[in-house]
């Protein structure tokens, strides 16, 4: 995904939200990726950590979300509208965000595997609880990890032609 992404000319940091001691507390009882409050907050504070960086204040800010990483990520840029200028979804929960769907504005891109029905729905619903520009894309014949051959390539260009729009005007 970040080759694609940085191919384009588009900087790129991966965040792990969890400490390496949570993700083994989490291995064992899956409750931490389901704090979306905790997963958002990490994810702010560090999109706040950017903007006070010389070296990074003026380059725009995507966010890029999987799972329930994709929920933080709603509820993080739901925080920073003047901040978050784009948003990906890749297999979402945004069930997990309900509550601050319509204050989104910024352009959101979901995207669902097309073998992952319970998902499709959950991004169907959000889609019509989103308030700014929205598209909801779905990869024929993927599962809910877009293992199948050419998936994650598929979202990959998806991603980057998302990002490319919106985040270089």
């Amino acid at each position: 995904m970040a080759d694609v992404l940085v191919g384009a000319g588009l900087a790129t940091l991966l965040i792990d939200l969890l400490t390496r001691q949570e993700e083994i507390v989490d291995i064992q009882t899956a409750e931490l990726r389901f704090d979306i409050r905790l997963l958002a907050e990490r994810l702010g504070d560090v999109t706040d950590w950017l903007t006070d960086q010389a070296a990074t204040a003026t380059i725009p800010i995507g966010y890029f979300g999987a799972s329930t990483g994709a929920a933080a990520a709603l509820i993080a840029a739901a925080d920073r509208p003047q901040t978050v200028r784009a948003i990906v979804s890749r297999g979402g929960r945004p069930d997990l965000a309900t509550a601050v769907l319509p204050r989104i504005t910024q352009p959101t891109l979901l995207i669902v595997g097309g073998a992952d029905d319970v998902v499709i729905d959950l991004n169907r619903q959000a889609l019509d609880a989103l308030a700014g520009t929205k598209q909801l894309v779905i990869v024929p014949g993927a599962t809910h990890l877009f293992e199948e051959p050419g998936a994650l390539e598929q979202v990959a260009s998806l991603a980057r032609e998302w990002f490319s729009r919106f985040l270089s005007s």
